[in-house]
């Protein structure tokens, strides 16, 4: 691997740090003491710091040796949050907030951008503005869109932004990075069947709404198999059944509650149409009728082909070609699709390693994300931080070409 020696001369006090962030988690949008740190650090490193976008946002602005004067610049984006978990590692930066806990590595992202972010300030060999973006919310709470929302882009326009998250399951010093559907767009669904209630022992005077939902949850298959075309991935789930408070009365009410999952907007779209039609017709033939509810969380993550193939090139010189592989997409979800629609770039994997790198005290179970034994590979400080500090270089330092796509 090809790091940057003085990004390696800073990892023992940005791990430091970020074992701070981890032992004092906070949720989204309440992220103040995280903010103000990260603010903090940021202006002792003499950059112009801007915060508020999305409520608790911060970001760093580093002017290249011409001030900026070009006007060309750059993104880079790291989330704050943490996850409403209880941690159950004992190790000496393991939580002190119960019920909230760095389960998902955002403490790493925030740390190796900060290792970017004092690399890019202290030598400033670049023409254009980078700008280090800290983001709110990113577990559920649409900070992404918040940001934006609050003008983002349009106070700091930029021709391309990027991010990438760590990832359990391989090796220290791989990368992945691939164009296109990269995440699936997060949605879910409430169907409430209304039907008219019973003795149970007398269901011919009722209309029981619970066979309704399993034939519902059965027909939502055939969308899967029948409507939508084979080669588009997608999912529907339907995780929660509620119905009833007695054994022996027929209930006059069920719900049902779901994720739908997609890599386009298209079948989104179709899948929406259909589960409604289903819903509302096979309710009617059972004599039921019911409420349809279907809300859109997270759009797909869509990385742009330019800045795919532009940033694995900057991966690969790191830690060579064989080691950036191609991104299996995956059907969890992620809000950086929000800026890829407002804006060209690219979202990719640091791989984590197994989870021996944890210290003594680690809780049981594997190193997964969304794990309460979870801990971030500080090993990937210097390696996030060297590929933030090249892309960043690299990108300003390149002509963009008139078709980017």
């Amino acid at each position: 691997m090809k790091l940057h020696e003085s990004i390696l001369g800073d990892v023992a006090a940005i791990q430091t740090i970020r074992r701070d962030l981890h032992a004092h988690p906070e949720l989204g949008y309440q992220e103040q003491r995280t903010s103000d740190l990260i603010a903090s650090q940021l202006q002792q490193w003499g950059i112009e710091v801007n915060r508020g976008l999305g409520g608790t946002g911060v970001v760093g602005i580093i002017r290249g040796r011409d001030g900026g004067a070009n006007h060309r610049a750059l993104g880079i984006r790291a989330d704050m949050d943490a996850l409403p978990l209880q941690e159950l590692n004992t190790f000496a930066h393991a939580s002190q907030h119960p019920g909230k806990m760095h389960a998902c590595g955002h403490d790493g992202h925030m740390a190796m951008l900060l290792a970017a972010a004092q690399q890019l300030a202290r030598q400033r060999s670049f023409d254009g503005t980078a700008y280090m973006i800290f983001q709110p919310a990113e577990e559920g709470g649409g900070g992404a869109k918040a940001m934006i929302d609050d003008g983002l882009f349009e106070k700091f326009p930029m021709e391309a932004v990027f991010g990438v998250h760590n990832w359990p399951g391989d090796q220290v010093g791989k990368f992945a990075a691939s164009p296109g559907p990269v995440m699936a767009s997060s949605n879910r669904f409430r169907i409430t069947i209304h039907g008219k209630g019973s003795h149970a022992a007398m269901p011919n005077n009722g209309i029981d709404p619970v066979p309704v939902a399993c034939q519902l949850t059965e027909a939502f298959q055939t969308i899967m198999t029948r409507n939508k075309k084979p080669i588009d991935s997608a999912v529907i789930s339907v995780t929660m059944i509620h119905a009833g408070e007695a054994p022996n009365v027929v209930p006059d009410r069920c719900e049902l509650q779901g994720t739908v999952r997609t890599f386009s907007l298209d079948v989104l779209d179709l899948i929406e149409q259909r589960m409604r039609d289903i819903s509302h017709h096979l309710c009617a033939a059972f004599g039921a009728h019911c409420e349809f509810e279907f809300v859109r969380s997270y759009p797909p993550t869509v990385n742009s082909a330019y800045e795919a193939d532009f940033i694995r090139r900057v991966m690969a010189q790191i830690v060579g070609q064989h080691n950036v592989i191609v991104q299996e997409p995956t059907m969890v979800s992620e809000d950086f699709s929000f800026m890829l629609q407002a804006c060209p770039g690219t979202y990719g994997f640091l791989y984590n390693g197994d989870g021996s790198h944890r210290e003594p005290g680690h809780g049981g179970g594997p190193c997964t994300l969304h794990n309460t034994s979870y801990d971030f590979n500080d090993d990937l400080i210097p390696l996030g931080a060297t590929l933030w500090v090249e892309l960043v270089q690299q990108w300003l330092g390149t002509a963009l070409p008139q078709n980017r796509s």
